[in-house]
């Protein structure tokens, strides 16, 4: 998934979802906490996978995970587009009116957009997106 598209949630705490990230996505879907105080959007597939990932683990290891699972919500766009993101999750994001949905290889993030707007200026540094490229051997 890639790109990015600026929407705002309504007073019911819907939110569109643009038609080329639902085609990825799928029919349903599951929102759950992201890093870096984001949601996070998996498809029924990339939800299968993370959860297959996750039940390999030793029952030690998974205990940082246990909110992750807690606070999922699957998804069902509704005729028009909109998911209904849960008032805990809209919470834990931030999000209030105007939102950033991005596109993140596997997922999509939902992303208050005042945060997001920080967030991509830092990144957008030419030196540091180098140093991440050298990093991860690209």
């Amino acid at each position: 998934m890639t790109g990015q598209y600026q929407h705002s949630i309504d007073a019911k705490g819907r939110l569109f979802i643009p038609a080329k990230l639902r085609e990825e996505l799928g029919e349903t879907f599951y929102v759950t906490i992201g890093m870096d105080r984001c949601l996070s959007v998996y498809s029924d597939e990339s939800w299968a996978k993370f959860t297959a990932k996750f039940e390999e683990l030793p029952y030690t290891k998974t205990k940082a995970m246990r909110a992750l699972f807690a606070n999922a919500a699957k998804c069902e766009p509704d005729a028009q587009g909109r998911i209904l993101i849960p008032a805990k999750l809209r919470t834990y994001a931030g999000l209030e009116k105007d939102v950033v949905v991005i596109g993140v290889s596997n997922r999509a993030e939902i992303w208050n957009a005042e945060r997001w707007l920080a967030v991509e200026e830092e990144e957008l540094d030419p030196d540091k997106l180098f140093a991440a490229m050298e990093e991860l051997d690209f």
